[in-house]
């Protein structure tokens, strides 16, 4: 399915579900279907369309890295060395310490979110890499905007 700029694929009630979805994805399906105003089995019909459709894409957690043990996080910029873009693909994907992964147009290749115990973890794992690409670290210092929802309603 195509959508133009212009065109919203959600109505208000979808709208609804989705931001009730995003603050507490554990809600009860009756409470999710107060939440957007309808019974539950209709509820139950627009989440399994939103599903099909490809808008909602899973249900998961947060976990706070830090209360598990991962007091620090870094921001990686990695530009692999030539001919070394799949294996350094591959060194991220094999450390389960990269939680998160983006591959980028522009002087990097990969953006990654890392999760560390302390220095010399990040370094153990950095010297990993670095046989295979250059790297350029920053520590996260705080999260002042969280991962969250697109803007869903349609603009005037």
């Amino acid at each position: 399915m195509s959508v133009s700029p212009n065109d919203n694929p959600i109505d208000d009630v979808d709208q609804r579900i989705l931001e009730a979805l995003a603050e507490n994805a554990r809600i009860s399906l009756k409470e999710l279907a107060q939440a957007a105003g309808l019974s539950s089995p209709s509820a139950a019909e627009r989440l399994r369309r939103l599903e099909e459709r490809g808008i909602i894409a899973g249900f998961t957690i947060d976990i706070d890295a830090a209360a598990l043990g991962y007091p620090l996080q870094a921001i990686v910029r990695v530009r692999p060395l030539p001919g070394q873009l799949h294996v350094v693909q591959r060194i991220i994907q094999d450390t389960p310490q990269f939680v998160e992964c983006d591959k980028v147009t522009g002087d990097d290749c990969f953006i990654a979110r890392l999760v560390v115990r302390s220095m010399a973890e990040l370094d153990t794992i950095l010297d990993k890499v670095a046989e295979k690409a250059e790297t350029n670290t920053s520590m996260v210092k705080a999260s002042p905007v969280k991962r969250r929802l697109p803007p869903l309603a349609a603009k005037p």
